[in-house]
């Protein structure tokens, strides 16, 4: 069975408050959904909303024409007679997303006409979109009510459309009110009634069902369904890629041909420039996801893969991990070792999950590349595994000048320091930093993220954890710091990263541990 994805990101998507893309931005999104992702449409933009809008469709119609894919780029219009299909064919668009009234209410409360009078405005501009080469789907917007208090009125609607040159008639949930049960009878209804007719089911995700409604539609014989990355979308937002492309496959046997293993990839480009952060537990692309806590999870796992199902990480270009806190037994020690091909005395590990266990009953979070230093710890010789220390620094903050910073690192025993400028002290440090080492000849990776936290209800004086994610040549990788203070915190957690990428030898630092070990 063959389900059409369209994904709207770039036009629904886009009406997620605070979310407002640059033409360049529509464009890379537009590029990976197309290509890497493989969607089989994306809708792209309205209709006469700005010259920005325009120029952004121009973009992506320009790059889709040179690539075969121009009838893949879809753009909603409105039925303004002629208006809409200029805007569009302007754009270089060959392919309008027709809004029509699905609901007798809309139609006779917002347009203030009769079901006849709608019917002939949409055929007449179904009528110049043929004269000019251009592809018409409709959506029946609000169908979801009509179906409930008028579908004497949808019926007609799709009666009066279904024989036309329309592609698509679109069935939107507006509101988000349907459950599943109402979905699979409402689709049903319209599949059965019309079988020949292409529609598309249209959800939203008010009483976060819209992926459960997705199933039922798809159940019910719709021929392709709506998403958008990350799920955004006015009010509660719309059905995720990531959600429904793995619904599909793992319980309906659907064939979408998505790349499932590029989706977290453009969730995070999404993420970036939308702005909104994606939740740590969402599902398929949050960053919790794939983790195990429980040490009675990760002991199954070593022993069979116990608690492992179809949704594997993999598939979606990520891995299992087993995170580290006072839930942590034997077993997820072990686990997390075993990405670094490190292995240690029973009497070690046990040491070694006392210690972190004792750390997650403070609150603190414990990271994979916090184990090395644990370790360290452990064995009675704090940082130990170091062979990168930040000795001393200054950072100076004087009104009206910019912040400045000085510092001091010590490499293998060897002294190093530089002072520059910044946007801020942390700034101003890292540019030091980075002095530093290409006076040496390497490179830092790049800050990917900095996040910040306190505990609730915390004081001026409260304690500060400052997470910072790092990209080394494409190898992911967290560090983290707590100090009272936040750029101290930030400088320790930055520590910690020179340690982790000192040598270019993978697992340097844990072999000198394996030494340290073996002659204790």
């Amino acid at each position: 069975m063959k389900v059409e994805i369209l994904d709207t990101t770039l036009r629904d998507g886009e009406q997620t408050q605070g979310v407002s893309y640059s033409p360049l931005e529509k464009l890379h999104i537009a590029t990976m959904l197309l290509r890497e992702i493989k969607a089989d449409r994306i809708e792209v933009a309205s209709a006469r909303v700005s010259p920005g809008e325009q120029e952004a469709v121009r973009l992506i119609t320009s790059w889709a024409g040179q690539n075969g894919m121009l009838d893949r780029v879809e753009v909603l219009g409105f039925v303004d007679g002629p208006g809409s299909l200029d805007w569009i064919s302007e754009a270089g668009g060959r392919v309008i997303n027709l809004l029509c009234k699905g609901s007798l209410r809309h139609l006779e409360k917002q347009l203030r006409k009769t079901p006849d009078e709608h019917i002939r405005d949409i055929l007449d501009i179904v009528a110049m979109a043929e004269i000019r080469g251009m592809t018409v789907n409709i959506y029946l917007e609000d169908w979801s009510n009509g179906m409930l208090s008028s579908p004497g009125y949808v019926f007609r609607m799709v009666d009066a459309l279904a024989g036309s040159s329309i592609r698509r008639i679109m069935l939107p949930d507006t509101l988000g009110i349907l459950n599943p049960d109402q979905t699979y009878d409402f689709c049903m209804q319209m599949t059965s009634s019309y079988p020949v007719v292409h529609f598309d089911f249209h959800p939203h995700n008010d009483y976060d069902l819209s992926v459960a409604n997705v199933f039922s539609a798809v159940k019910a014989g719709v021929k392709g369904v709506h998403t958008t990355v990350n799920g955004l979308g006015e009010r509660a937002g719309n059905a995720p890629l990531s959600s429904v492309i793995a619904l599909l496959r793992d319980h309906l046997g659907a064939d979408t041909g998505v790349n499932e293993y590029e989706i977290t990839r453009v969730s995070r480009m999404v993420e970036k420039f939308s702005g909104i952060r994606i939740p740590v537990n969402k599902p398929v692309i949050g960053a919790n996801v794939f983790t195990q806590t429980s040490g009675v999870h990760a002991d199954g796992d070593r022993k069979d893969n116990l608690y492992c199902s179809t949704l594997s990480p993999e598939r979606f270009g990520r891995k299992r991990e087993y995170a580290l806190g006072k839930q942590s037994g034997k077993a997820t020690i072990r686990k997390n070792l075993e990405e670094f091909g490190l292995e240690l005395s029973p009497d070690l590990i046990a040491r070694v999950t006392e210690r972190v266990i004792e750390l997650g009953d403070k609150k603190e979070s414990v990271t994979r590349d916090d184990l090395p230093f644990i370790i360290a710890d452990v064995l009675g010789e704090d940082r130990s595994g170091y062979r990168v220390f930040i000795r001393n620094y200054s950072l100076n903050l004087t009104c009206g000048l910019k912040p400045s910073a000085s510092v001091q690192v010590e490499i293998d025993g060897i002294l190093y320091q530089e002072t520059a400028a910044g946007d801020g002290q942390y700034d101003a440090f890292m540019k030091a930093l980075r002095k530093i080492y290409e006076s040496l000849g390497s490179e830092l990776p790049l800050l990917t993220d900095y996040e910040v936290s306190i505990p609730p209800g915390g004081k001026t004086d409260a304690l500060v954890e400052t997470v910072i994610r790092w990209n080394q040549k494409g190898r992911e990788f967290r560090t983290r710091g707590l100090d009272a203070d936040q750029t101290e915190s930030a400088i320790k957690a930055t520590e910690k990263m020179l340690n982790i990428i000192c040598s270019n030898e993978a697992n340097r630092e844990y072999s000198k541990l394996i030494e340290i070990e073996n002659e204790l």
